[in-house]
Order: C-alpha cells, then structure tokens, then sequence
C-alpha cells in the first residue's frame, strides 16, 4: 500500500496539514486517526470561542472540525478511522493496525506527524493517598460528559489551572455539580486570561495560587483532599493545610506532546518543548517527515494549530513534487532571557515565502516589555507588549528581507527586554 503523503492523526492539525497538500496538487494522501470519527480532540469541546481568528467567527470545537472534515470528503481524501500507528520504521514505511484490515504496512514518500498531546495523570505528580475512583484528567472527563452522558462526580475539586480543567469547571457547574476551588502550583495560571474570567470569575469559583493537593483521602471513592500553601520552591508548607471535602478530583496539570513514533523514528527532540525539532517548513530532523500540531508543542488556539500545519502540509507536497530547494546550514534560534521555548528551533530564509511567525512561551509575567530578535552585536527586531504570562502563546512574525538584508548568522536569540534593564 503506498501513498505520496501519510497524515498521522485527524485533529485540527491532521485535516488543515492534508487539505494544504491536496490543494498544492498531491492526490495520493492517507489520514490515519486512532478514534472512530475524525475531528479529534474537538469532537469533545462543544464550547465556543474556535474560530475567532481563522474564521472570523465563532465556533464550537465540532463545528470547527466540521468546516475541515466537509473539505477533506469534498476532496476525496483517503482516511481510516479506528486505526493505531504502532511504528515508522526506515524507508517511511508506517505499520498500522485495525480490525477491519488487520496489520498495515503503508510506505509513504512523505510523513506529516500531528498526533497531538496527552495529559500528565496523577503518576506523574504523585499525590499520596490511596487509589480510590474519583480521580479523573480533565480531558477525560470532558469526554465523559459531553461525548458519553457520563457526570464524573458530583462535589469537585480541580488541581492545575489548565485551560481544560478551566473549562470543565464552568461544564460542571452548569451541569449541576459543585466546584468547591481551583487549585494551582504556580504563583499565576497556566490557562488563558478569558478563560480565568469566564470559566472561573464568572461563577464565583475559587482560585487558590501558590497552593498544591498534599493528600488525597478516601479508599474506595475519593471523599476529600488536603491542599496547603507552597513556597518559592514549590514545597508545601504543613502549617497551612486545609481539608477539602469533594468526591472527584479532576487534573488539570499540564498536556505532553505525543511523541513515542518519534522516538522510534530517532527524530530529534527538543527538550524545552518536549516536541519535534522543525525548521521554518516544519520539516523535522528526518527528511521528509513533518510535524505540526501539538505533537510539536502545546497551543492555546486550535486556530494557531491549523495556520502551523497548513504550512506543514503545503511543504511536504512540495517535498513529494521535489519543488524544494536545498537547505543550506541555517540559523538557530537560541532561548535567551526569560524564555522558555521557541519554534521552530532552526530556520533557512531561502525558504521562507516572505516571514515567518515564530511560535513562543515566556518564563514568567512580564508588563511594559518588549520581545527582541538579536544577532551578537545587535537587536533586529523588537516588539513592544503591554503583558506577557506563560500560560498564553506570543508570537513574533520576521520578515525574509530583514534576515536577508543582514550577514546570515549562525544564530538568533530571542529574548525578553524588560524596562530600565540592558541586554
């Protein structure tokens, strides 16, 4: 079975990466999806607020995928539903399984990557307590009540203030149950400004800062936490414990990018992101083989996704229609003052069409400071903004001309300027 372009996942990055190659002029495209419809992860937010950018309007995480499903069966691309990848082995041969086919070996000219993320579970965080039901990822949950008809709980507690355990606190509440607090680690959210206000504020649930879950108590069903104040070192401080009486406990502790067919391909990892290293065509360090997505690195918008992977897949149709052009060695993007991750890691402006947006997470909450775009001697470029939090994605767009109008160097550092402090 042989295929010019595989897509691994259908999320709202899957279905933008496989429309762009087919409108570049590729026929020959596989999607393959693990669940039993396409849409992925949206198929359980029916909240609003997609589409704001991309579409100009507002969407509910179905409608959204909806716009891009209609497209890709307008189209006529190929996909299979219920359908595990289990391994990329040399040669972009994909081995995959389903019941209806049994095993697959499906070679490709080219592989785009958009298996999305996963969610921390309590294994990672290790709260002692027993191991009573109750316990519960946020997006796990979401999927329990608004795909399933499952309430997970009646009395909740949330730890994390991601943008999903956000959300499923505003689901809950209208659902009838009680969210008694937000508890978060860090001294300020990692979720979206509008969603604190809207998912949070609006309904009187509270937030507890600089807080974390010390023990989880029950032995068949959760019947309540311990939750205590944190120093600068995030270590509980056992003189400010206070008991929380609740029957569910939801995670909302931070989302992973899915990266085990990765690995087995020997892609290159960025440790900051714990995503695929790409270049400006987000073309990973295996030629031929692209990613995009949250398998890259964690977004806020699926609008942001889908922008990153139709350029994903409109460069690897121009890989499978060999349009482009050699790499040269190219420039790397250093991390420097206060931030924490950028992509892509590494650019060639040959190949970009005239700019390129650079994707970026600051290390703390910053006001009145500026992103800087430097060689060793001197600033590039330098954008004023008025707040900057880690929860919430920034963005830099670099124009062609401006790298082209300078000795290319052998890297750029992006930084944060903070007001009265030199670089």
């Amino acid at each position: 079975m042989d295929y010019e372009i595989v897509v691994i996942g259908s999320g709202p990055a899957g279905l933008a990466a496989a429309i762009a190659a087919y409108e570049q002029g590729v026929r020959s495209i596989l999607v393959i999806e693990r669940d039993r419809e396409l849409g992925g992860i949206l198929q359980q937010c029916i909240h609003n607020g997609f589409g704001l950018f991309y579409f100009k309007e507002e969407l509910s995480g179905p409608e959204y995928a909806l716009r891009f499903i209609d497209k890709i069966k307008h189209y006529g691309i190929e996909y299979k539903l219920n359908t595990m990848v289990i391994d990329i082995t040399d040669g972009k041969r994909v081995i995959a399984v389903n019941r209806e086919d049994g095993l697959l070996e499906i070679k490709a000219k080219a592989i785009v990557l958009c298996m999305g993320c996963r969610e921390r579970s309590r294994g990672a965080i290790n709260i002692p307590g027993m191991r009573p039901a109750g316990i519960f990822t946020a997006g796990t949950a979401q999927r329990f009540v608004n795909m399933e008809g499952y309430m997970p709980g009646k009395e909740i507690v949330i730890l994390g203030s991601g943008d999903i355990g956000l959300i499923m606190a505003r689901r809950l509440t209208l659902e009838g149950a009680q969210v008694k607090a937000v508890i978060e680690i860090l001294p300020y959210s990692s979720g979206l400004t509008r969603n604190i206000v809207q998912c949070l504020q609006d309904f009187d649930i509270p937030l507890f800062f600089s807080h974390t879950v010390t023990q989880i108590h029950g032995r068949k069903r959760v019947t309540g936490v311990r939750f205590a104040k944190v120093d600068e070192n995030r270590r509980p401080l056992p003189e400010t414990e206070q008991e929380l009486p609740c029957d569910t406990l939801l995670l909302s502790v931070g989302l992973i990018p899915e990266n085990e067919l990765s690995k087995k391909v020997h892609l290159e990892i960025d440790p900051l992101t714990g995503g695929p290293v790409v270049d400006e065509m987000m073309e990973s360090s295996v030629k031929g083989i692209f990613a995009c997505g949250n398998v890259v690195h964690v977004h806020d918008l699926a609008d942001n996704v889908t922008k990153e992977s139709e350029l994903a897949g409109k460069n690897a149709a121009f890989y499978v229609l060999e349009q482009t052009q050699p790499k040269a060695r190219g420039i790397k993007l250093i991390n420097g003052r206060g931030i924490a991750s950028v992509v892509p890691q590494r650019i060639h402006p040959e190949n970009i069409a005239e700019q390129l947006t650079l994707y970026l997470r600051v290390q703390n909450i910053y006001k009145n400071a500026r992103l800087n775009v430097a060689t060793a001697d001197r600033v590039l470029q330098s954008s004023k903004k008025l707040i900057m939090v880690p929860g919430e994605m920034q963005m830099i767009t670099l124009r062609k001309e401006t790298l082209l109008a300078n000795a290319e160097p052998d890297s750029l550092t992006i930084e944060v300027a903070e007001e009265g402090k030199s670089k």
